[in-house]
């Protein structure tokens, strides 16, 4: 396969600069200057632009709505603090996880901008460990025991999870066994604090950079550009606590020409993600994730260092993965899907990629993710996903749980996989099943 080069357009900004404190903003962390921050992203933009200034402090707010041809930029030094109050974040109307939805506004959003950007050496962090959800096994029992002395905090029946609020607890238990309900608003208000946001949301947006800025502690996923073209995301870093429940990385939905680089991923669930939405919506929505750049990115924890689906319902081509380190991520290239979400993945590219620790697999394609969904039904022509011409080459793993494991489907095998130049160290061997046109040339799994 041949790479087909594309270019990603960079936005560009007038040089006049718009400091928040001369909107009122005060540093500390106890003054909530949400209002500060949208008189001076207001006034830049009603100007023609330019750089609306975070300088070195504590800037305790609610939700940022960013604006077009402004750049946010942060000084050395500027932490933007998110407020723990869920009632500063209202519901809108959005996608989250495939499907269209209500959920909480998140803490910096944009909505049909162009030329927009937050660049810096500063700190956004969401207040995440507000709004997540906590697993009894996943934390040492002192932390765990910390936690739930900590106040304020419900556990399930069997003690498993922690929930930071008796609503959130009942939205689990309500919206997950009746999705359909969150396309309720009326219903969704009465379980708001489980409807947790991404950190960074931008929507049907053009021209989009983020450069330098560290992204940290979000309520749910961290960067969730969707249906957006011409975005570059460099020199980032983006962490979340391990543990953290839906903690993805970056998530790049239903996008065209993206270009991901020098940035770092430490974080508690996917960390570089294709998506394009999930079943039905998915199709109906019909925006494929295509012309897609990642290179020079390095990822410690995450349940996936790279990662395609499962919610890639409308399509995924055309994507480049290429000079990446995976450290102590779960697994390490992973595609997944199931039936029900239709939709192809097709043109993949992954080329020089090293990993360590990988204490699952390797390399894992399953079309059996989440298959519980479509249980003892009947499964239509459209709902069956298909991934096909993806090339895997020069990748080294110097250990791993499982080498490479291909699962597909009885009805749609895995079809026509390239694999050359692996080495891998595991104790297992490869495993296939439904899985068609795999060629495997200078393929060595090591023995340890």
């Amino acid at each position: 396969m041949e790479k087909i080069d594309f270019d990603v357009i960079v936005p560009e900004f007038k040089d006049v600069t718009y400091n928040i404190t001369d909107f009122g903003a005060v540093s500390g962390g106890r003054v909530k200057n949400t209002e500060a921050f949208e008189k001076a992203l207001n006034e830049c933009s009603a100007s023609g632009g330019g750089h609306v200034v975070v300088p070195r402090g504590i800037w305790l707010t609610g939700p940022i709505k960013l604006k077009s041809n402004v750049d946010l930029h942060l000084e050395r030094g500027a932490v933007i603090l998110f407020s723990a109050d869920f009632n500063d974040y209202p519901l809108i109307n959005t996608s989250f996880e495939g499907f269209f939805t209500y959920r909480c506004v998140s803490p910096i959003y944009g909505l049909e901008l162009e030329n927009v950007a937050i660049t810096g050496d500063g700190v956004i962090d969401g207040s995440g460990g507000a709004w997540r959800p906590v697993k009894h096994f996943k934390l040492p029992e002192r932390q765990w025991t910390s936690l739930i002395g900590s106040g304020g905090c419900v556990l399930d029946g069997k003690e498993e999870s922690w929930w930071p609020t008796e609503a959130a607890k009942q939205g689990n238990l309500t919206l997950v066994k009746n999705p359909e309900l969150l396309r309720n608003k009326e219903e969704c208000e009465k379980y708001r604090d489980f409807l947790r946001p991404a950190m960074v949301n931008f929507t049907n947006c053009k021209k989009v950079l983020l450069d330098g800025v560290t992204f940290q502690n979000s309520p749910a996923w961290n960067l969730h550009p969707w249906c957006c073209e011409h975005v570059t995301i460099r020199n980032v870093n983006v962490r979340n606590p391990w543990f953290s429940q839906n903690g993805d990385g970056l998530d790049v939905d239903s996008c065209k020409y993206v270009k991901v680089y020098d940035s770092v991923f430490d974080v508690g669930d996917d960390a570089l993600c294709v998506k394009s939405g999930k079943n039905e919506d998915g199709r109906k929505l019909g925006k494929p994730c295509e012309f897609v750049e990642f290179k020079n990115c390095t990822v410690y924890h995450g349940h996936g260092g790279f990662v395609i689906g499962s919610e890639m319902s409308g399509g995924v081509k055309n994507i480049y993965i290429s000079d990446c380190t995976f450290i102590g991520t779960d697994t390490g290239l992973r595609f997944k899907s199931c039936i029900g979400r239709g939709g192809v993945v097709e043109d993949i590219y992954v080329n020089n990629i090293d990993m360590t620790e990988i204490p699952k697999e390797a390399i894992i394609f399953t079309m059996g993710y989440d298959m519980d969904t479509k249980a003892g039904t009947e499964v239509a022509p459209e709902e069956i996903p298909e991934f096909k011409n993806v090339y895997i080459e020069n990748v080294r793993c110097a250990k791993a749980g499982t080498p490479i494991s291909i699962s597909g489907l009885s009805a749609m095998p895995v079809h026509d996989i390239t694999l050359k130049n692996i080495n891998i160290a595991s104790s297992k061997d490869i495993k296939t099943e439904h899985a068609e046109n795999i060629v495997m040339e200078n393929v060595n799994i090591e023995k340890i």
